[in-house]
């Protein structure tokens, strides 16, 4: 910003004009549309530039997770599929904790039965195709999975707690609401964002919806997605940190291990730190020019 000064006239000997710098509005609507147009940038525009490089790969996830949801929407209309679905992917708080988390991963593509499907098919689909664009497709099934059951274990805590202690806890009635859909992923996918491309607009929309449907509608999906977003919001702030000594590198578990026999044609036999190190050329014995070998070293 110029500071406030004058200017005279040159001619006419005029009176003094001064040159204001801009107001407090002006600036704050700068400041509004510089952000915006940054998180425009990092949050649509170069994901959808990586896609364009990708092609139709790019949307994988998002493919398999609409597609998904169709599927066990589709199914659950007819009875038999309605028990099959509930018992492959339904969720609930009263459940033994090895079968809640064996159905987790399942429960991801079950609606919800009080919500309208094809709302948040457009949501699901966006949630995964920006994220599959800009984080990768491990780190994709990571966040959206660790949210999810994030707010699943949460709930069963909730539930354990009791409906006494602080407005934390919950009724035993809600340990048999079936807890399934992908809302919380979806939530969780977009704070992650946010926090990690530095985008507030769609950090305040994305947490002030969650904590305006909490308050409009106290329930335990409102309660799930507000964990969600606390996880999602930690996962972010140690995105880029550097990884502890004791914690295994997960990419280690993609690696193929070497093979310890002998190496075959085009094989490259792995190091075997066990066995003796082989002389070098100065310990070797050498040949005397009368044919006998000289033990000289």
């Amino acid at each position: 910003m110029r500071p406030v000064e004058e200017r005279r006239g040159a001619a006419g000997g005029g009176g003094a004009v001064r040159d204001t710098a801009p107001g407090l509005p002006a600036r704050v609507g700068a400041f509004v549309l510089r952000t915006l147009r940054n998180e425009g940038r990092t949050i649509f525009v170069d994901p959808v530039r990586r896609l364009l490089r990708r092609g139709p790969a790019g949307l994988l996830l998002a493919g398999v997770a609409v597609g998904g949801v169709i599927f066990f929407h589709a199914l659950a209309q007819r009875p038999a599929g309605a028990d099959v679905v509930r018992a492959v992917g339904g969720v609930q708080g009263d459940l033994p904790l090895w079968l809640a988390l064996l159905r987790t991963p399942v429960s991801l593509y079950v609606p919800a039965l009080d919500l309208p499907v094809w709302a948040g098919i457009t949501q699901l689909f966006l949630a995964f195709a920006l994220a599959e664009n800009s984080l990768g497709r491990a780190r994709t099934l990571a966040v959206a999975y660790a949210t999810t059951l994030a707010g699943t274990l949460t709930a069963r805590v909730m539930i354990m707690a009791g409906p006494d202690r602080w407005g934390f806890g919950l009724p035993p009635e809600a340990g048999q609401v079936l807890d399934t859909g992908p809302s919380a992923a979806v939530v969780g996918l977009f704070t992650y964002i946010s926090v990690v491309r530095r985008a507030p607009v769609v950090f305040l929309l994305t947490g002030g919806s969650m904590v305006w449907e909490s308050i409009a509608k106290p329930n335990l999906a409102g309660r799930e997605h507000l964990v969600a977003v606390a996880a999602a919001i930690v996962l972010g702030l140690l995105h880029g940190r550097r990884r502890p000594a004791w914690l295994p590198d997960p990419r280690s578990l993609l690696r193929r291990p070497k093979r310890s026999g002998p190496a075959g044609p085009g094989i490259v036999a792995a190091p075997d730190f066990g066995a003796p190190a082989a002389p070098s050329a100065a310990e070797m014995p050498s040949t005397r020019a009368d044919g006998r070998v000289n033990m000289d070293i």
